[in-house]
């Protein structure tokens, strides 16, 4: 599709977007879904204004969206993960342990550093934020905490993790756009990863000190429902022990949800019998919680198939937006009159990130807020002599990272679903997506931790 938009022209159409999503979802307080579906209407009849056919359109619409075709059927897999997981006890169980392990005091740095290590051995953050992440999610409701904090120390390990993560998509990603060795750029991270991993330690810990001034009651509550209502035993680290064997094997993740749902029914089918027709009503519409506690009972009523549509028709209208505008270049445009005039590595990197931050923003889908900063910055870092750690470094800091903290994004959304907590509410929590570009830009400027060219 040849482009009949240029700079100016793509920078309004841009800003008109982010005008009406802000004040549809911030402002109105809306879910994103009528947003983005009115910015897309509107975009589909400026553009065959401006000349594009039909064809041009709906093509740009299909490439968009087949980007994610493998995602969304890992979300289904994900989906059917979850109501398996309760339904054989795997999550209760979880959350009972947990409390036996972790003091209140402590609970938030300690959300944050385990799901930092799954994250980190499995290279998902999604599936960390999916198993472990409700599981702790749960203890911190029974602990009083507020859900929000408690979202955001989960999201920032879980992030931390896959960022770091040789194991990690994204990562690999970053590193495969920007021309640099895997090892060599998860080294080159830690200058930018390490000092937000810190500061975000530190602020959970401060917020967990006020934090569990009831704890005890509902800790005694939660564990009373939980094994009066669920099989609580050992058996449930068997799925997640093979979570970890399979990312060590490194078995991609379709497979290994299927064998760990496989699993997961054996569990069931041992333990408590269910008949064909509740097996598939728990695949399909996901487990259904009535212990009689409230609190309990909306924490577990989650997971199935039809319970992630809300989450994948949000990815599938923003990824057709994204294709959209990459098509028809408007993206692309937007980007380019900034490029010839960055000669300085603190203005381009910076210049970088926001423009990785406003892929998040327009697109919503964290791997091409890699590829397009990548593709369109990688030039500028070779004429200032820059090495291509530093860019792939900067990749991961203004793009992946972000993609949790945007209501539309697909990180963002998936996040809000599985943890029933808006991205609004914990997007000033999630510290570690909030520091890492501060410390990159930081880097930049100082020199301090960025490679040069030779």
């Amino acid at each position: 599709m040849q482009s009949k938009i240029k700079g100016p022209e793509s920078l309004l159409i841009l800003l008109v977007m982010l005008i009406i999503l802000g004040s549809g979802v911030i402002g109105a307080g809306l879910t994103p879904n009528t947003p983005v579906l009115l910015v897309i209407g509107l975009l589909v009849g400026w553009l065959f204004l401006r000349g594009y056919s039909w064809d041009e359109i709906t093509n740009g619409i299909k490439d968009g969206i087949t980007t994610a075709i493998v995602p969304i059927f890992i979300f289904l897999l994900i989906g059917t993960l979850i109501a398996v997981w309760i339904q054989a006890g795997i999550i209760p169980s979880l959350m009972v342990f947990g409390f036996h392990l972790i003091s209140a005091q402590w609970f938030l740095p300690s959300v944050f550093i385990v799901c930092s290590l799954v994250g980190l051995a499995i290279g998902s953050g999604f599936t960390t934020i999916a198993t472990v992440g409700i599981a702790l999610f749960g203890m911190g409701s029974a602990l009083h905490i507020n859900p929000a904090i408690t979202a955001g120390a989960i999201i920032s390990g879980a992030i931390f993790g896959d960022k770091m993560s040789p194991l990690s998509d994204s990562t690999n990603l970053a590193s495969a756009v920007a021309e640099s060795e895997l090892f060599a750029h998860i080294k080159n991270m830690m200058w930018s990863t390490i000092p937000a991993f810190i500061v975000s330690l530190v602020l959970f810990t401060l917020l967990g000190f006020g934090n569990h001034a009831n704890a005890a009651s509902g800790i005694n509550d939660t564990v009373k429902v939980l094994t009066t209502h669920f099989p609580v035993n050992g058996w449930a680290a068997i799925p997640v022990i093979l979570m970890f064997v399979t990312a060590w094997l490194k078995i991609p993740a379709i497979p290994t949800l299927f064998l760990n749902i496989f699993v997961s029914l054996g569990m069931i089918a041992w333990e408590n019998p269910l008949s064909l027709s509740k097996l598939a009503t728990l695949i399909e519409s996901g487990y259904v919680s009535h212990t009689g506690n409230k609190m309990v009972d909306a924490l577990l009523t989650r997971g199935g198939i039809s319970n992630m549509m809300g989450t994948i028709s949000l990815i599938i209208m923003t990824l057709a937006l994204g294709g959209m505008l990459m098509h028809s270049g408007i993206i692309q445009n937007a980007m380019e009159p900034l490029v010839k005039h960055l000669n300085h590595a603190g203005s381009l990197i910076t210049t970088t990130i926001l423009a990785g931050i406003g892929v998040n923003l327009f697109v919503g889908e964290q791997y091409l807020s890699v590829i397009l900063p990548g593709n369109a910055f990688k030039d500028a870092f070779k004429r200032i002599k820059l090495d291509p750690l530093a860019l792939s470094r900067t990749l991961e800091d203004g793009g992946s990272v972000i993609n949790y903290l945007i209501p539309w994004g697909v990180a963002g959304s998936f996040a809000a679903s599985m943890l029933n907590t808006p991205v609004l509410a914990f997007l000033p929590f999630v510290f570690f997506s909030l520091f890492s570009p501060v410390f990159s830009i930081l880097s930049a400027f100082t020199g301090i931790g960025l490679k040069k060219l030779k």
